[in-house]
Order: structure tokens, then C-alpha cells, then sequence
């Protein structure tokens, strides 16, 4: 009586070690600290944590040992090549682990976001919006001709553009290029756009890549800058970049390289 005592209390002090094993593979068993670690992975990548999903999970790490065993029992993990292989991901690994940690040690705070954000906003405070329009041909003689008859009141802008512009996008509505930075065109026709007045059109063809160009200001008004709740993801991605390319940078400085 005694023995089955012992036995029974045994096997109640066995079982949860028992239970921690979710499947095992040729004698190789796969926990359920190691199910439970997969599914975080997946979970913060945004799948959910259902039934089905640590069923596909375990039916995923079976499948995986299977093959693994396989390709061990084959000696395919000792082939120079996929040796390099597994530890160029091990580095890998290592190296988005070791930034992930740094980021979640060095956050960019939302004090840094504003900072950033009024940084570049006093830098662009002097810039201008330019409503343009244009017309492109394709040798400097037609754009002298068109000017002069633009000029003599021959022809109107629009008409001109609507007849003779080589530019598909502009042409058929008149030469409009519509609102924006004249950082938006090439270096040439940006120069040219930024010496005229409102209401004035250029007086000699300007030339560029594309061909020849008479460019007309329509309008201008200072830079419409967005507001930070429209560009916090994107400046909190690049301070992360900046803090990750600082970081880099320091190590390498301490490291010893020869």
C-alpha cells in the first residue's frame, strides 16, 4: 500500500513536467515554453492568439523538426555553405536584436518629435509655393515665336500651351503645373520660376533636359506646412534612423580595427 502511495505521488510530481511538452519528434520534444515563444513572435507581428493559430503553430514545429532531423541525419548542417548560411542569419538576428534593444532603451520621445518638427518647420519658413504654368517645345526658335506672339496678344498663354506644348500632363489644360516648391523642378526652370514676378512670364525660352520652356507665374504664397499629428509617424521613423545611425557610428569608433 505504501509503494502505490509513493507511486501515485510520483507520478502527480511527473505530470506537469510531462504536460509542458506539447509534442515529441523521434525523441525530441517540443515544449510549450517553445510554442508559447513562436506565438509572441506572431503576435507581435499582429496575428492573434487563438486556438487555430497555436494549432498551425505546433503543426509549423513539428513539420520543421521533421525536416531539420532529416536534414541533420543527411549532414546537409555541416556543408561549408550552409554553414555560412546559418551564421550570416545568426548575425542578422543579432544585429536587429541588438538595435531593436537599443531603441527600446533610447526611445525618441514625443519632446523629441516636436522639437524636430519646429526645427524644420523655422527652416522652411521662408520658402514658397509657386502656381505655374508652362509651355514646352521643342526648339528655342518656336518658344522665341510663341513669347512674341503671347507678347503681341496673338495668342493667349493658354492657347498657346493648349496648341503647341510637347508636356502631355500640362499642355492639354492650358500649361497649369498647378500648386508647389519649385524644388519640384529640375534646377534650371526652378531658377527661372523664382526670378519672375507674380503675373509674369519669362522673356526668353528657358532650356532644360526636357526642351525649351515659357514659364508664367500665376500665383505664389508662403509653404503650406503640414501640421505634426500628419508627419509624427514619419519624423519619429527618422529620428529612430538618426539615433540607430549614431549608435552604429559609436561603435565602430570603439572598436578596434585593423
Amino acid at each position: 500500500m505504501k509503494r502505490l502511495v509513493m507511486f501515485a505521488a510520483a507520478c502527480a510530481i511527473a505530470a506537469p513536467v510531462y504536460a509542458q511538452n506539447v509534442a515529441t519528434v523521434n525523441g525530441k520534444a517540443i515544449t510549450q515554453q517553445q510554442l508559447d515563444q513562436f506565438v509572441s513572435l506572431l503576435v507581435g507581428q499582429g496575428a492573434q492568439d487563438t486556438p487555430e493559430l497555436r494549432e498551425q503553430v505546433k503543426q509549423e514545429m513539428i513539420g520543421r523538426t521533421v525536416a531539420v532531423q532529416a536534414a541533420q541525419k543527411a549532414g546537409i548542417d555541416k556543408q561549408p555553405q550552409v554553414q555560412q548560411e546559418i551564421e550570416l542569419a545568426r548575425q542578422g538576428i543579432l544585429v536587429r536584436a541588438l538595435m531593436a534593444d537599443y531603441l527600446e532603451k533610447n526611445p525618441v520621445s514625443d519632446k523629441d518629435v516636436e522639437n524636430e518638427y519646429n526645427e524644420i518647420k523655422k527652416a522652411q519658413a521662408d520658402r514658397k509655393e509657386y502656381k505655374l504654368r508652362h509651355i514646352l517645345v521643342k526648339d528655342e526658335k518656336a518658344a522665341q515665336d510663341l513669347i512674341a506672339d503671347i507678347k503681341g496678344k496673338k495668342i493667349t498663354f493658354e492657347e498657346a500651351a493648349s496648341k503647341h506644348s510637347i508636356d502631355p500632363g500640362s499642355g492639354k489644360n492650358g500649361g497649369d503645373l498647378g500648386w508647389g516648391p519649385t524644388s519640384n523642378y529640375v534646377p534650371e526652370f526652378a531658377q527661372a520660376a523664382e526670378s519672375l514676378g507674380k503675373g509674369k512670364m519669362t522673356d526668353s525660352p528657358v532650356q532644360t533636359q526636357f526642351g525649351w520652356h515659357i514659364i508664367r507665374v500665376e500665383d505664389t504664397r508662403p509653404i503650406q506646412f503640414p501640421e505634426l499629428a500628419q508627419v509624427k509617424p514619419q519624423l519619429e521613423e527618422m529620428l529612430r534612423q538618426q539615433k540607430l545611425a549614431e549608435y552604429q557610428q559609436k561603435l565602430m569608433e570603439s572598436a578596434q580595427i585593423k
